[in-house]
């Protein structure tokens, strides 16, 4: 850490110092987007005045900007830098008051500061702002609207906030502002804070608790916000296709149930990551990181005590390193992996980032005796990853033995690198650092049992390289060639989670790889499994055992759905109904032989323990947005192709309500065949039908045979009468209506039951065909 200034380059630099050497006052400070500039906002108490003060960096000439006011007059909400919508590659300042008043300034060099205009950021007069955040040329901001007469239910009051948005646009006098977008209306009191695609609304602190239990995601060019409760997994996003669906209320209907069971979200500090991620920082010190598809990441955890409510926390990306200053320490970590890069104690007691265009390799901190930079080394080549591959590999086996271990005591990386104990990481380490430096530096000498396991895992750590070189392409291709090289390291990706551990996090990798890239994820899952169609149109797969053990298990329920994670099988059924409809049922059919091979588990732990394919497959179909014929279809194809007998009178009883007679026979002189139980089920439940209308007539010789040798005449009749349909009118002999059941419709049945040997007939067939009758006295015993 080195003084790189003075506050000397800073015009008026004396006055900045003495500004930031009165600790008692409240501030905010915040540089432009080029770093040239400096605003200092000061909440003062009386008798000093609030003020916003700018301060130009490398002594630019020109006006300087100086903003205050008297209260009780509305308070400054916000310092916001938008892109000008004027000129290409500059930018504005805006500075947003309380009651909405906004006033647009410009740095014009040689000039100095220009007030371009001042505009009305809400529309209603007893508005109020309570947070706002820039987004390219657009504010965003939450408003207060209060009720016209005096509320006494608290509920109805607490949803008296509403989030908006409006463009900067170039007018004949500067600049305007566009039409009102009422993002979310009767909404609890959120703050707002936008990354250039996505603005995330965080709950206020004071905000109910039954409110303060999720984070909201906008996504302003899909017209889409996301739900997501971070600590408990949960996702949910929907569409908003009309204003009327954007209200609060609506927007959670359907989830309400689930989130009044979450505990409320943890926050101490929330900021904006320069990759457009939500950073939080929650009481207990941890920090960790919301993408804009509501998956949350944990990276790091703050050393000391829990944090108290009052006590401040900065926090700012530069690259791909998170800087934090807490208590007068600052904390380097690498977000990637979580790794402390470097913990330096200051010796100022209040320092603010500033922004370094252009430096992502070292941070600058003012505080009030100059300028400070902290510089972090990179690797001489940054392109190979074999420091962070070692560093991982202490991490993993530090809790690979963690968990193993008796001892209370907190193993480290230190610690299993100089102990000796623990000699495989030590042994893997001296390996990868062998062979991924051979081609940069000279090779040093490793020992035989060294050599010999370098032999063993050449072909993984050759398949690793290629794997990173694949990476570093598509990185670097034009855009013309990044799909091509996307589906090539898809391919790579799927098949390396198929052939490893089937754990948690390699699920929702999958899952995301799937949404991500749906058409590259189906042909690698094709090439994996090595489906085709043979000469006889079946579909085979030449996928090993083990993969299909992966493919087919179902993961314990508390594993998946709640942070949105489907099984493989329901993703694989999901690219089936996609991309090649025709072919699930036959998935499914050919799946059914796998699960009946024998398994090295037990029954219970087996793909088939919980649900039955056939029914995770239909619940992938259930979960289609729009049913269509084809799905029908679909549902009737997959409850046949179980050949299971529940499944299969599901499918009858389909085929029955769709009134497709000549199937339905079709499928009842198949299927009786399977078993002699699902033959009486089947032909029970045609004879139902039978008895109630006449549809069936023109298949009855085909349905005859398949009459139960059990059934006798009797239980035919019994039947016949249970599901005769119940008529109003007085029954008469001959109808005119012509759909009446007669007796002649069911001779051929009855005397096809009554002429055939009955099952006692059988039995005593050999003592009825005897010669004499009765038999002969057998001889008396004296």
């Amino acid at each position: 850490l080195r003084q790189v200034s003075d506050l000397s380059d800073f015009s008026r630099g004396h006055w900045l110092r003495e500004l930031l050497c009165r600790g008692e006052e409240p501030r905010h400070v915040q540089s432009s987007p080029d770093g040239q500039h400096l605003l200092l906002l000061q909440k003062s108490r009386p008798p000093t005045l609030p003020r916003v003060v700018a301060f130009q960096r490398h002594s630019i000439a020109g006006a300087d900007l100086e903003r205050s006011w008297q209260p009780p007059q509305p308070a400054l909400v916000g310092l916001l830098f938008l892109q000008s919508p004027v000129v290409l590659d500059s930018w504005l300042l805006a500075v947003v008051w309380e009651h909405g008043r906004t006033e647009v300034w410009h740095f014009v060099v040689a000039v100095g500061w220009q007030l371009l205009q001042t505009l009305e950021l809400c529309q209603g007069a007893r508005a109020r702002v309570v947070s706002v955040c820039s987004q390219g040329a657009s504010l965003v901001w939450c408003e207060e609207r209060p009720p016209l007469g005096a509320q006494s239910d608290m509920s109805k009051c607490a949803f008296r906030f509403c989030v908006c948005a409006r463009a900067l646009e170039g007018g004949e006098q500067g600049v305007r502002l566009g039409t009102v977008r009422i993002v979310l209306h009767n909404s609890p009191e959120y703050q707002v804070l936008a990354s250039p695609q996505h603005v995330f609304l965080v709950p206020a602190a004071a905000g109910f608790a039954t409110t303060s239990k999720f984070l909201l995601i906008w996504h302003p060019e899909k017209a889409e916000f996301t739900i997501t409760a971070p600590s408990a997994g949960f996702i949910h996003s929907k569409v908003l296709r009309s204003s009327s669906e954007s209200d609060f209320r609506k927007l959670l209907l359907g989830s309400v149930g689930l989130l009044s069971g979450f505990a409320p979200l943890d926050i101490h500090t929330s900021t904006v990551s320069n990759s457009g991620g939500l950073l939080l920082v929650s009481t207990k010190g941890s920090v960790s990181i919301v993408e804009p598809d509501g998956t949350q990441r944990h990276i790091f955890d703050l050393e000391g005590t829990p944090l108290a409510q009052g006590s401040p926390v900065q926090l700012k990306t530069f690259g791909s390193i998170l800087a934090c200053v807490l208590a007068g320490v600052l904390y380097l970590v690498d977000q990637n992996s979580g790794r402390l890069v470097e913990k330096e104690v200051l010796s100022m007691k209040e320092v603010h980032f500033l922004e370094s265009q252009g430096e992502e390799d070292s941070i600058q901190l003012l505080s009030q005796s100059g300028i400070y930079s902290f510089s972090f080394s990179k690797p001489e080549d940054s392109s190979m990853p074999e420091p962070c591959l070692v560093e991982m590999v202490f991490e993993e086996a530090c809790r690979y033995y963690q968990r193993r271990s008796l001892s209370s005591s907190k193993l480290t990386v230190e610690k299993l690198k100089k102990g000796g104990t623990f000699q495989a990481p030590v042994v893997l380490a001296a390996i990868l650092q062998h062979s991924l430096h051979q081609k940069q530096k000279p090779a040093k000498s490793l020992q035989d049992t060294y050599t010999k396991l370098l032999s063993t895992v050449s072909m993984e750590l050759q398949s690793y390289m290629s794997l990173e070189l694949l990476k570093t392409c598509v990185v670097c291709a034009p855009e013309s060639e990044v799909e091509s090289y996307c589906k090539e390291l898809v391919e790579q990706e799927v098949s390396r989670v198929l052939h490893s551990d089937m754990d948690k996090e390699n699920l929702a990798y999958l899952n995301s790889v799937f949404a991500s890239f749906p058409k590259a994820a189906w042909k690698a899952t094709r090439s994996c499994l090595q489906l085709q169609q043979n000469g006889d149109g079946l579909l085979v797969a030449r996928a090993t055992p083990e993969v299909w053990k992966k493919v087919l298990c179902q993961p314990q329920l508390e594993e998946v759905g709640q942070n949105g994670m489907v099984p493989l099988f329901e993703l694989i059924c999901a690219s089936f109904l996609r991309f090649k409809p025709k072919w699930l049922p036959s998935f499914v059919e050919l799946t059914q032989q796998y699960v009946s091979s024998p398994w090295s588990y037990s029954s219970k732990d087996g793909p088939e323990g919980r649900v039955p394919l056939y029914k995770r497959a239909l619940g992938v179909l259930a979960r289609k947005n729009k049913r269509s014929e084809a799905d029908d279809e679909m549902e009737l194809e997959l409850l046949l192709c179980s050949k299971r007998p529940k499944a299969v009178l599901q499918a009858l009883h389909l085929l029955i309500h769709l009134k497709q007679w000549q199937r339905v026979v079709e499928v009842a002189e198949k299927f009786s065949k399977l078993s002699p139980l699902l033959n009486k089920e089947i032909f029970i439940t045609l004879l139902a039908e039978f008895s109630q209308h006449r549809e069936l007539d023109p298949y009855l010789d085909r349905l005859w045979p398949l009459c139960p040798a059990e059934l006798t005449a009797s239980d035919i009749l019994t039947m016949v009468l249970q599901h005769l349909p119940h008529s109003q009118e007085d029954p008469v002999p001959f109808s005119s209506e012509g759909n009446q059941l007669t007796v002649g419709l069911l001779k051929p049945l009855l005397q096809r039951v009554v002429q055939r040997p009955s099952v006692q007939d059988e039995m005593y067939s050999d003592a009825l065909q005897s010669t004499t009758f009765p038999p002969p006295t057998p001889p008396r015993e004296h």
